[in-house]
This record gives C-alpha cells, structure tokens and sequence, in this order.
C-alpha cells in the first residue's frame, strides 16, 4: 500500500483544520421565544363618582330652635313645645319677627289644647302686638279650641281702647 501522505503533512493538515475550526463561528441559535404578552386590556372603568350629598342649608340658630318646638308640638308634646320655645334665646333675641310670630301661635295652640285659655290668649295677643296683621288660615280659626280665643284677641286689637271722658259736671277749684 502507498503511503498517501507523509506524517509531517497529516500533522499540519490536522494544524490547518483545528486553526480553521477554531476562527469558526458556532452556529446560530434560533432566538429564544419571546415572553408572550397579552394584548394590553383596557383599564378598568373608572368608578362612578360618588353620589353628591345635597348641601344641608345651614340653618339659624332661630329657626332651629323653631323648628324643634314645632316637631315637639307636632309630636304631641305640648309642654315639651312650650318649655323649648319659651325659653330658646335665640327666638326672642334675634330679630326675625317671622320667627317669633310662628313660635307665639305654636305656644298658643299648645296651651289652648292643655286647657290653658289665658296664656293661649296671651300668645296671640304678643304675636298681634308685633304685627297687627297676623292672622290665622281659615281651618285654625275654625278649630274649636284655639278659634274662639284667636278672634277674642283679634277683636280686642281691632276696637278702639275706650276714650274716659272728664266728668264735665264735676266742680274744679
């Protein structure tokens, strides 16, 4: 058999090859996957704004007052009605007439319906003082009770106080 090639050049050929590989790039890889990522979803919506609490008006001292008589009235409570109103500073410091007005015919009404026909009359008589005009509606001067003392207060602010004459027969010295 022929020696086909000499060992020197098997041994450079082997030399050039291991070269060769060496300056070899290594082969690509293919591209590692991409993380998948969702197709972005909308934001959630947004809350709705929270409901609008409606202004609470603030309300004078003297009209709270009033109001608080009234509901003890309208509760029943006629001595709690008349105890708070009669005593509320604000009402009868202030200046608000309305008020006072308002206040006066809840007294009264409470202390006509506790058989307290004096003061009830009293009560109307005050609120005719501050304002001649005050009137009733027609079912409240219908009321059997509280009616009739209402028009004995009216009538009395109506007619005139009567006139005392000098006794022209009386002898002056």
């Amino acid at each position: 058999m022929k020696k086909l090639f000499k060992p020197a050049s098997v041994t450079s050929l082997v030399m050039v090859c291991a070269v060769l590989l060496g300056c070899e790039t290594p082969p690509k890889q293919a591209p590692a996957p991409k993380p998948v990522v969702k197709a972005k979803e909308a934001p959630p919506p947004a809350p709705p704004p929270a409901p609008v609490e409606p202004a609470v008006p603030v309300v004078s001292p003297d009209v709270q007052a009033l109001k608080d008589g009234t509901a003890l009235y309208d509760g029943g409570d006629y001595n709690g009605a008349i105890k708070k109103l009669s005593g509320a500073g604000d009402i009868w410091n202030g200046h608000n007439k309305d008020v006072q007005i308002s206040a006066l015919k809840i007294m009264a009404f409470s202390y006509c319906v506790t058989s307290r026909t004096q003061l009830c009359r009293q009560q109307f008589d005050k609120a005719l003082k501050l304002d001649p005009s005050f009137s009733l509606s027609a079912a409240e001067i219908g009321h059997p009770v509280w009616g009739p003392v209402f028009l004995k207060s009216k009538n009395a602010v109506k007619a005139p106080a009567p006139v005392k004459k000098k006794d022209s027969t009386a002898v002056s010295k």
